[in-house]
């Protein structure tokens, strides 16, 4: 598990590398402001948008989740707990008036950016209308 990359991973990147092309400006790693052990994928600060491209192992991906024959109970467990502590990091940042994008590794990076830039532009004209 150590050499897992907890950033920088493939899906991860092809999402970055098409924002940056399209001119958007973003923060990478960011801490979760009342979690300091716990990171924002690609965060949006200004906008308060939060984006977690998730992996579909170690997330309990519902079409793509494998688990391992040995030592199943405790894989059962891990992911178990990876899936709650997304669900409490989802509830926290909401809480603080985050809007959280959650995806999986397996969809495509095309369709990822296009759902973050639709949901930018729609916050900012919102916040622009006086809203």
């Amino acid at each position: 598990m150590g050499a897992v990359k907890k950033r920088d991973n493939g899906p991860e990147m092809a999402v970055r590398r098409l924002l940056h092309a399209a001119g958007l400006r973003y923060r990478v790693a960011w801490p979760v402001p009342s979690q300091r052990r716990r990171t924002i994928d690609i965060a949006f600060t200004r906008a308060r948008l939060a984006v977690f491209v998730d992996g579909c192992f170690w997330h309990g991906c519902p079409l793509h989740a494998t688990s391992p024959k040995a030592n199943a109970a405790w894989w059962v467990d891990k992911i178990s707990t990876n899936q709650a502590r997304d669900a409490d990091v989802t509830a926290q940042l909401k809480n603080m008036g985050w809007t959280v994008l959650r995806f999986w590794e397996h969809e495509k990076p095309e369709d990822v950016v296009s759902v973050i830039v639709n949901r930018l532009t729609s916050s900012d004209s919102a916040s622009r209308s006086g809203r």
